[in-house]
């Protein structure tokens, strides 16, 4: 580890000198067996798989740890075997009984049943962001220990009281949420009744293709490779540097001192194209950007008029097609492409006019000011930008305060803002994973994208909670098609995205993989 760190120290200033220099000192490539990563990391919050909720984070956890059942690497909507060698659906329709494959935690220990329903149970107790997404099995802090037991030293039953069935609980179960984490390694680390919590957000106890060397918030996360990994990865190291200025993450790339970039503009995709020793890499993504208003903030952010109104001062073509160039396309719905019963029609463009004449006939004054805070990275800014210009027009002044991701995060969640720009990835492969955040909200006691909104939704919940319990598929289709299309007529959220990720690495760079939901970048697999 100490090996491993002070390689990552002295890459750090590697960088920082040839950035402020200017000259070609750094452009020594990267060590054979070190992958180098550019980007922004400044969202990261935890990397505990109970809590942490953001990007950074999220990337992470596959490859830290292991799901008793993951989604396939091609095809998310398949589910294969993980920590789990295989399960048995019990002919109640509510229980799993899963059968462990021989594995190790990076610690040596062997993945016991305890390590289950430690990891699940604290994961529901301890409540943090991501919790809804057990709690749609009907876990709570006083019934989950019932709901999760140990059958003999290789078998471990899952039983639940919501009413859904086996294949929508394995898909929550492949959620980053539901990670097995070491409990001889944690539980000593736990303070306060805490779970461990506080020790997990900057270290990891899994049984993945690599661990948490050391990680130095705004800064860098460096991995390190697990020994006791069952698939051995093939490189010793990861290093994930903060770089929050897209134009130094581009002459890092560059110039072969990092092998890896990402959140590039479109301008400096463009421009990498062709610059030999680089490709460039398109993954479609099930990432939603979408504005957030919080109701509550003052009325007229809580005014279905100005809701329907900003709908028609977002110039969707313009910043897909000429801002973005192919890092986005037009999406007016809250399911991305890719995933059942997803709306592909946009009734809603930039009419100025039209959004003038709904506020007057509504009563709304203007001109008035919204402050707008943004995550301080592109492409954020620019959407920003060009979403200030289009609200003008209209009287309203956008008071745009960029921010270090994991403030914006934190004021989006204690409901300090007014609007925001946020993105949505879903957290499993199921409509239900996005339907649950911007449809459930019956009294703000849920953990959902509504809630941020502070706006209760009890037939929108009720809805949505029959949606998740149909079984007949064409069924269950046509009710998240109904679902989205009463959130795209009138909500505080104003669907205006969907991602295409360009990543940007060194020809250097074999078997990189990434898929479309956000969880599933993997590392494991890449050489050099």
């Amino acid at each position: 580890m100490s090996i491993i760190a002070s390689r990552a120290r002295l890459l750090g200033t590697a960088f920082s000198l040839a950035l402020l220099l200017g000259t070609s000192a750094a452009q020594a490539e990267t060590p054979p067996n070190v992958l180098v990563v550019a980007q922004s990391i400044d969202d990261a919050v935890s990397f505990d798989p109970a809590e942490g909720f953001e990007l950074t984070t999220v990337q992470s956890f596959n490859n830290l740890y292991q799901r008793l059942v993951q989604s396939n690497r091609q095809d998310g909507t398949k589910i294969e075997p993980a920590l789990a060698a295989s399960w048995t659906a019990g002919s109640d329709g509510r229980s799993l009984t899963f059968e462990l494959a021989d594995s190790k935690f990076s610690s040596g220990n062997p993945v016991r049943p305890e390590d289950v329903i430690f990891s699940l149970t604290r994961a529901v107790k301890l409540n943090k962001s991501p919790a809804f997404i057990l709690n749609e099995l009907g876990w709570k802090a006083d019934n989950v220990d019932a709901g999760i037991i140990r059958v003999d030293d290789k078998h471990v039953k899952l039983s639940w009281s919501a009413d859904v069935g086996s294949g929508f609980a394995l898909s929550l179960l492949t959620a980053p949420i539901a990670s097995i984490v070491d409990e001889k390694t944690v539980e000593p680390q736990a303070k306060d009744g805490d779970f461990g919590n506080a020790w997990l957000k900057t270290n990891s106890a899994g049984s993945g293709a690599y661990t948490i060397a050391t990680y130095t918030p705004h800064e860098a996360l460096v991995l390190q490779g697990n020994a006791n990994s069952a698939d051995k990865p093939k490189l010793d190291s990861v290093i994930i540097r903060n770089v929050p200025d897209v134009g130094a993450r581009r002459l890092l790339v560059e110039q072969g001192d990092a092998d890896i970039a990402r959140g590039l503009s479109a301008d400096q995709i463009e421009a990498l194209k062709t610059k030999s020793g680089l490709k460039v890499l398109a993954v479609p993504s099930a990432r939603t950007d979408y504005i957030l208003l919080n109701t509550k903030a003052n009325p007229t952010l809580g005014n279905p008029a100005l809701w329907e109104a900003a709908r028609y001062l977002v110039d969707y073509d313009g910043i897909a097609k000429n801002l973005l160039r192919g890092q986005s396309t037009v999406h007016q719905a809250f399911l991305p492409v890719g995933f059942p019963g997803a709306l592909t029609d946009t009734p809603f463009k930039l009419d100025v006019e039209k959004a003038k004449k709904i506020l007057a006939d509504a009563g709304i004054k203007t001109p008035f000011k919204v402050e707008f805070i943004v995550f301080n990275d592109q492409p954020f800014l620019s959407i920003a930008q060009s979403l200030q210009s289009t609200f003008a027009q209209a009287g309203i002044t956008l008071d745009i305060q960029p921010g270090v991701a994991s403030d914006i995060y934190a004021r989006g969640r204690s409901g300090k803002f007014e609007m925001t720009l946020r993105y949505w990835i879903p957290d499993y492969f199921d409509p239900h994973s996005n339907a649950s955040a911007f449809a459930i909200n019956k009294d703000n006691s849920s953990n959902t994208a509504a809630k941020y909104a502070d706006w209760v939704i009890p037939e929108l919940t009720d809805e949505t909670l029959s949606a998740v319990k149909e079984q007949d598929a064409a069924k269950r289709v046509a009710l998240y098609q109904d679902l989205q299309k009463k959130i795209q007529a009138s909500s505080p959220f104003i669907f205006m995205l969907q991602g295409n990720d360009q990543v940007v690495l060194s020809d250097k760079v074999k078997n990189y993989a990434q898929g479309l939901n956000a969880d599933q970048v993997y590392y494991d697999k890449v050489e050099k």
